[in-house]
Parts: C-alpha cells; structure tokens; sequence
C-alpha cells in the first residue's frame, strides 16, 4: 500500500506538474486523481475537479521558462492517508529557484485532495 501511495506522488509530479501537453496530462489525471480532487493553493484559491486542475497545471507551465521542471527535492513522507512531497522549480540540473511542500491526501487508492506550499523566499 505505500509503495503504491509513494508512486501516486511521483505520478503527480512528473506525469501531471511537469507535463506540457493537454492530452497525456488530462490522461494522467484521470488515473491519479479522484473524480472529486480539490486542490487548495497558498492564493487561497481552490481548484475542483479534472479540467480546473489541468488548467491550473497549463498556466503555471505556460508561465515558466521551457527547460524548467519540478523535481521532488527529498524523499517523499507517507503516514497513514497522508503524503508529504517536497519540490524545487529551476531549470534542468540547476538550483531551484523556487521549493515548496504538497500535502497530499488519499481515498481509495487515488488522490482525494492536495494543499500547495510555497516557500516565500524573504
């Protein structure tokens, strides 16, 4: 069971925050996330459901430069329904320019719900 929950958070990093196209993300949602994932982000904002996440995904992509990825920073936490994954935004084996924190939230094999932490650099 952890293994599996440790591999929806890579899934979730790689095949849906760092892929640009439309298509083999929306299919990538649709396997990882429950048809009701809600997404809470640090504006406050809060995004329901496949397409909103997607778009949420879209402009953030569309914001960054090409060669920049998000990579997962440390090993991921899992205890009980709950995961922890830290990441870095920079480009492609640079230094992160920005790091942040999902908390991630799991029902039945699928993730439910995700808070976005972003590290404000002072």
């Amino acid at each position: 069971m952890k293994q599996k929950l440790e591999q929806l958070m890579v899934e979730h990093l790689n095949q849906v925050w760092n892929q640009r196209d439309e298509v083999l993300r929306m299919k990538a949602i649709k396997s990882i996330y429950a048809e009701d994932i809600v997404m809470f982000d640090m504006d406050d904002e809060t995004f329901s459901g496949y397409d909103a996440i997607s778009q949420k995904v879209a402009s953030l992509l569309n914001s960054l430069p090409p060669d920049f990825s998000i990579n997962q920073s440390i090993p991921i936490v899992l205890h009980n329904d709950v995961g922890k994954l830290e990441w870095g935004v920079g480009p492609t084996g640079a230094p992160s320019v920005l790091t942040g924190t999902d908390i991630v939230f799991f029902k039945d094999d699928k993730i439910k719900s995700f808070y976005v932490f972003v590290n404000i650099q002072k």
